[in-house]
């Protein structure tokens, strides 16, 4: 089953891009960002046994899967278990329940099982045990933005929870999540017939995700911006981003799917 809103629609992030001085972040997210999700979550396993946060970003790296592929749900399942049961803090509490939102959200979304009022749940409860300045809040807020989005139907509640991440992403320098929510921004522009809105986060987005190397996330940025462009440049972008789909194996497979 293909996401609703076109090719305006991808998975969101689970925070940055990694830190430059840490071989091992730099290590997951050159994997990750390729498209190699096993084998990133495979580099963590080690580390995930015994520490919350690591057990944490392989369970967000085997969700980013699912929302990728439409496969390996009960992998990434097992793998946020395993977090639930280290988190130990508010905070990893929070961050737990963020993600345990996310993937019930997804599975109901892709059609794999409905699981729309334990998406709802979870992300109350991440937003009962995240404080105000966590700095897991602006993903909070943009997952809340998707549930309103695509579960709920409400856009007016999507834009304004999706402004709020925009904000916290740029206090917190989650540039990666700033790419999202730009993204989603210009959709809800473009469906409001702002085209000149649209086509500047669309521009945005492909920006940040060219920036980072997030060579995964760059096909659906540039499909979506061919959306809000006049021939010939629209079918430059088209057949660049159906270029970089087989590049990964048909990856994401409901982008595959929209451009064949």
């Amino acid at each position: 089953m293909s996401p609703p809103g076109s090719s305006n629609f991808d998975p969101d992030p689970d925070g940055g891009a990694g830190r430059a001085d840490d071989p091992l972040d730099t290590a997951v997210w050159r994997l990750r960002s390729r498209a190699c999700w096993k084998d990133a979550a495979e580099l963590l396993a080690p580390y995930a046994a015994d520490d919350a946060a690591a057990a944490l970003k392989r369970g967000a790296i085997l969700i980013e899967r699912c929302m990728y592929t439409s496969r390996g749900w009960d992998a990434a399942d097992d793998a946020l278990r395993a977090a639930e049961a280290l988190a130990l803090t508010d905070d990893e509490r929070g961050a737990t329940a963020c993600e345990r939102g996310y993937l019930a959200y997804a599975s109901t979304l892709l059609g794999n099982r409905d699981r729309a009022d334990e998406a709802r749940t979870a992300l109350g409860r991440a937003a009962a045990l995240l404080g105000p300045g966590s700095p897991t809040r602006p993903l909070l807020d943009f997952r809340r933005g998707l549930i309103s989005q695509h579960l709920a139907h409400n856009p007016t509640g999507a834009q304004a929870a999706f402004q709020r991440a925009h904000a916290g992403a740029a206090a917190h320098g989650d540039t990666l999540l700033r790419s999202f929510t730009w993204r989603h921004l210009a959709g809800m522009a473009e469906e409001e017939g702002n085209l000149a809105e649209a086509r500047h986060g669309f521009a945005e987005s492909l920006r940040i995700r060219e920036e980072l190397g997030y060579l995964v996330g760059i096909a659906p940025a540039l499909a979506s911006l061919a959306d809000v462009e006049e021939e010939p440049e629209a079918g430059r972008l088209r057949a660049e981003a159906g270029r970089l789909v087989r590049l990964l194996g048909g990856v994401p497979v409901w982008l595959a799917e929209q451009l064949a």
